[in-house]
């Protein structure tokens, strides 16, 4: 076999493969038995046929078309292998000449990594916000605790802004009540926005046993999206009472017994809050730097099947789950179809080169995943998937996902290489260790516990590098 590459552009190349007939051989016998077994010929035993009767039968051309298709894709392989070439994507394929007893000619144009040059990054500077915790912010987060051991009382008067009110719910759509519109006993704080917009008004000023009627767009359901007349009956009211912020309340909520000690421990939560996010915000702004050092040009074919992927993953996962479609997406967010392809386009432009650039970082500085930071990455996206370690692992291996994975891991790797040479600094010019930032104990997410910055920021690498 001989073949030859032709540079098309810096993303795509062109294969021209000359093939002796000899190396055809292996094909040809592989044709042969499976027509062998496939035809029935009187007076041969099913299997037993001889070629030169399934020549006879059934044309020499028969034969040859499935020897082709059999052989070209370890021919195109090979080629690929020798001119060294890493393609992205299936190749478009044109026989070009087909002479029984003496060659196979083909092309093969196929879309390919482009050469990438990474270019010293060890000068990058960033800037990123200081962390500074306020008292309100304190103030704010033991709040927040205290809203969640609050307790409720039944009042007798009219619903007021903050009770808590029980109440059934029954949709109409066009005169119809919806099979899945009747809601009975559901509690709802009043001002948390959490049903059906209008509802507020509607059930302020009710005591037990008002109703009121209201119109209001479905969220979700089998009329999502439709204007629906909503009937809604309060059948009680009750009052929210906030325990008192004492060292009774710290005991309660907490493992500490006063409440200064109780403060602390938010301030600390938030301080190591605040340390994750400007971990995450180093490493975004690094990845933008980097990305401006290098020029990547991006194969155009890559690039619409990414942008569709995007757009698929939005409307028919994202976007289902609200009860939304593509259009009511792009009211709520205000934009228009214009703005939403481009912002999208941008999106999977950076994606890609993103990886190709982290791709080409982690030959260049020969970096390897072990097993342990595998275990871990995979935890991660289990939690984050919602399934078990245990169903991810299998869903990860039964789907081939496993190179996937290490890539991920890999890439974040390589950024978290480029992040710990950068300068970074916080809006106070107070430069920023990463490495020597304590551990963070947030529990904003499962994913930022018990993590350094710098892991942090590794791991949302891993995250943007997904896919």
């Amino acid at each position: 076999m001989k073949s030859a590459v032709e540079t098309l552009n810096p993303t795509r190349v062109r294969l021209t493969v000359e093939v002796p007939f000899e190396e055809l051989k292996d094909s040809l016998d592989a044709a042969y038995k499976k027509i062998n077994q496939q035809v029935t010929v009187k007076g041969f035993r099913k299997g037993k046929v001889p070629a030169r009767v399934i020549d006879q039968r059934f044309g020499r051309g028969a034969v040859l078309e499935e020897a082709v298709n059999d052989a070209l894709p370890k021919f195109y392989t090979d080629a690929v292998n020798e001119a060294e070439l890493n393609p992205l994507g299936q190749p478009e394929v044109d026989i070009t000449e087909l002479k029984d007893g003496e060659t196979l000619n083909f092309t093969a144009e196929v879309d390919i990594r482009p050469a990438i040059e990474i270019p010293d990054y060890s000068g990058i500077e960033v800037e990123v916000d200081a962390v500074e915790v306020t008292e309100e912010d304190v103030d704010k987060a033991v709040e927040e605790l205290r809203e969640r051991f609050a307790t409720t009382a039944p009042v007798e008067r009219a619903a007021e802004d903050g009770d808590v009110v029980t109440i059934d719910l029954e949709a109409k759509v066009e005169g119809e009540v919806l099979e899945d519109g009747v809601a009975n006993g559901v509690s709802y704080t009043i001002g948390s926005g959490e049903l059906l917009d209008g509802i507020d008004d509607a059930v302020k000023g009710l005591e037990a046993g008002g109703e009121a009627t209201f119109t209001s767009e479905l969220k979700g359901g089998s009329a999502a999206g439709k204007e629906a007349e909503v009937t809604v009956k309060v059948t009680q009211v009750a009052k929210r009472e906030l325990p008192e912020l004492d060292d009774e309340f710290a005991q309660l909520a907490s493992e500490f017994d006063t409440i200064e000690e109780l403060r602390a421990d938010s301030r600390k939560r938030l301080e190591n809050m605040k340390q994750y996010d400007q971990a995450t915000q180093a490493q975004e702004r690094v990845l933008e730097k980097l990305l401006e050092l290098v020029e990547v040009p991006v194969p155009e074919k890559l690039l619409e099947d990414e942008v569709n992927t995007r757009k698929h993953n939005l409307e028919h996962h994202q976007l289902g789950q609200m009860g939304l479609d593509l259009a009511k997406y792009l009211e709520i967010q205000g934009k228009s179809e214009e703005e939403f392809e481009t912002e999208t386009r941008e999106a999977a432009v950076k994606g890609i080169k993103t990886q190709f650039v982290l791709d080409e970082l982690v030959k260049q500085e020969k970096l390897n995943v072990n097993q342990e930071e595998l275990t871990e990455h995979l935890m991660r996206r289990a939690a984050s998937s919602g399934m078990s370690p245990d169903q991810f692992a299998q869903a990860v291996v039964e789907g081939g996902q496993v190179p996937l994975l290490v890539g991920e891991v890999a890439r974040g790797k390589a950024l978290a290489v480029v992040v710990e040479k950068a300068t970074v600094k916080d809006t106070n010019g107070e430069i920023i260790d990463l490495d020597d930032e304590e551990e963070s104990e947030a529990e904003a997410t499962e994913a930022s516990a018990e993590e350094t910055p710098a892991e942090a920021a590794e791991e949302k690498a891993e995250e943007k590098t997904e896919g």
